[in-house]
C-alpha cells in the first residue's frame, strides 16, 4: 500500500489520501516493527504524504521514526515540538539533524533535550534560534565545554554586538565563563547575536516555502486540525506562507489564485474572502499582518482593510464571493472547452 502510494502520491486527490490515510494507520497497529520502518522509509522523501499515518509513524520506535523525523517535509513545527516534548533523547537528535530547525523547535530541544541533542543542534548549521533559546544555552555552556566549544565555532556570529543585548541573568553567567579559559570569553561574550544575523524580511513570498508550508497544511487537515485555532498559531507565530496555505484549502480556492492576490497586493480580495470564511475581527487583522505579501502592509493598509472588514456583513461577503466563484468556474469550463475544440 505504501509503495503503491509513494508511486501516485502527486496525483491523488484529498479523498484518495485521505483513503490511504486511513488503511495505511489500520495496518500499521498490525504489521512488526520492520515493516513499519519500511513504510516510514517511503513516506519520508515526499512532499505529500497522509498526515495521519506520518505523524503515528514519527512518533514510533526511533528506527521507525528517524526517517520521518529527519526528513520529512510533511511534519510542522507543531507535530516536532509535541514529539520533542513526548518521546525520548533519541527522537530529538534526530529532530536537531534536520535540514532546517525553526526557532520555535530549537527551544523545544533546549528545553527538552540532553546534552546529545543540544550539542547536535548547536552544531546544525541550519538551525535558527531567538534570544531565550540562546541565553539557555549560554547557561548550558558553562558545564559543557563542548557546547561552549561549538557556539563559539559557529561562523554566523557577529562577535561585535552582544554586550549590550543579553539580559542581566545571561550577563552573569558570561563573566562565569568569562573566568574559564577553556572557553573564549570575547566569543562567549557575543554568541546570543545569532538570533540577529538570523532575523529575516518576513514580507515577499517564497516558493520553496509555500510548497512545504502547502504540504503541511494538508497533512494538517487530513488529521481534521485545520481550524481557527490553526490559524491563530500560524499569525502567533509568524508563519505566513501556512497561514496563506491554510486559506486556500479553508477557502477551497487554488494557491495560484491566492499567490496572486499577495503578488498583487489585492487587499479587497482578501477582506472579502476571510470575511466569507467566518473569521472574528481579531484574527483577520492578525492574519493580514503575517501573510507574506509582496511588501509589507503598513500600519495605513492595516487600519484601513480592518475597518472594511468590519464594515462589510458576512452574508453580503458570502454572496459576492460566490458569485466569483461561480464566474471563475465559468471561464475556466470555457477555456477547457476551447482547448479540447481545439
Amino acid at each position: 500500500m505504501a509503495q503503491l502510494f509513494s508511486y501516485v502520491s502527486d496525483r491523488c486527490d484529498d479523498e484518495q489520501v485521505a483513503q490511504y490515510d486511513e488503511v495505511l494507520c489500520q495496518l500499521a497497529e498490525l504489521v512488526e516493527v520492520e515493516a513499519r520502518i519500511h513504510v516510514a522509509k517511503l513516506l519520508a522523501p515526499l512532499e505529500r504524504a497522509p498526515g495521519t499515518v506520518v505523524v503515528k509513524l514519527a512518533n514510533d520506535d526511533i528506527e521507525v521514526a528517524k526517517p520521518l523525523l529527519e526528513f520529512s517535509n510533511v511534519l510542522s513545527d507543531d507535530d516536532l515540538i509535541d514529539i520533542i516534548a513526548r518521546q525520548g533523547e533519541q527522537h530529538r537528535i534526530a529532530i536537531a539533524g534536520r535540514s532546517s530547525v525553526a526557532e520555535r523547535v530549537g527551544e523545544a530541544i533546549v528545553e527538552h533535550g540532553e546534552a546529545s541533542s543540544i550539542t547536535r543542534l548547536v552544531r546544525n548549521s541550519n538551525a535558527e534560534f531567538d534570544k531565550a533559546t540562546l541565553e539557555k544555552l549560554v547557561a548550558r555552556a558553562t558545564a559543557d565545554a563542548e557546547i561552549a566549544a561549538d557556539l563559539r565555532g559557529r561562523p554566523e556570529i557577529d562577535w561585535g554586538s552582544l554586550r549590550g543585548e543579553i539580559d542581566s541573568v545571561a550577563s552573569k553567567v558570561l563573566e562565569t565563563l568569562d573566568e574559564d579559559k577553556s572557553l573564549d570569553p570575547v566569543a562567549a561574550g557575543k554568541v546570543n547575536a545569532v538570533v540577529y544575523n538570523r532575523m529575516r524580511n518576513r514580507a515577499g513570498f517564497s516558493a520553496n516555502e509555500w510548497k512545504v508550508a502547502y504540504n503541511q497544511v494538508k497533512a494538517l487537515s487530513d488529521r481534521k486540525q485545520l481550524d481557527d485555532r490553526a490559524l491563530a498559531r500560524f499569525a502567533r507565530f509568524g508563519y505566513g506562507h501556512h497561514a496563506a496555505a491554510a486559506l486556500t484549502v479553508v477557502l477551497r480556492v487554488s494557491p495560484e489564485v491566492f499567490v496572486k492576490w499577495l503578488a498583487s497586493q489585492d487587499y479587497v480580495a482578501i477582506t472579502v474572502a476571510l470575511r466569507a470564511a467566518g473569521l472574528t475581527p481579531e484574527l483577520f487583522e492578525a492574519i493580514v499582518a503575517t501573510l507574506p505579501w509582496r511588501d509589507l502592509p503598513s500600519q495605513a493598509d492595516k487600519t484601513m482593510v480592518r475597518s472594511r472588514f468590519e464594515a462589510l456583513e458576512k452574508d453580503e461577503a458570502s454572496g459576492i464571493f460566490e458569485l466569483w466563484r461561480a464566474h471563475s468556474f465559468r471561464k475556466r469550463t470555457a477555456g477547457d472547452d476551447r482547448a479540447n475544440v481545439a
